[in-house]
């Protein structure tokens, strides 16, 4: 159960930081009463939004997984995790490619995730 727990975290952790790339605070002036529910103000306010729910489930989920195993063995497996499922929605979502270097090292690292896994040895 650990490793889903990680595995929601880095999601989360992902949409995160999507939401702070797209979070613009200088957009918070044009927000006004009048296009507030309008798709203008959505627009301004979801990343806010989507930072502050986004953020609180990675924490959650992460503090559950850190709670079983060890935090350095938790934390490498979410970074990693992360990164991998940040290059995977740039790839599908917003079509940017990968080169066969990027993919080598990102190969490392899911064989290290694969050698902390099978490696651990429970708290």
């Amino acid at each position: 159960m650990v490793w889903l727990y990680l595995a929601m975290a880095a999601l989360f952790e992902t949409a995160w930081t999507f939401c702070v790339k797209y979070l613009k605070f200088s957009n918070f002036r044009l927000l006004t009463w009048a296009n507030f529910y309008k798709i203008d103000g959505v627009q301004i306010i979801a990343p806010l939004l989507g930072y502050i729910a986004f953020g609180l489930m990675n924490v959650y989920f992460f503090s559950l997984a850190i709670k079983q195993i060890s935090t350095a063995v938790a934390f490498a497996v979410w970074t990693a995790l992360t990164l991998a499922f940040i290059k995977v929605a740039e790839l599908l979502l917003f079509k940017q490619g990968i080169s066969w270097l990027e993919l080598f090292f990102m190969m490392l690292i899911m064989a290290g995730i694969v050698g902390l896994k099978t490696t651990h040895v429970a708290a």
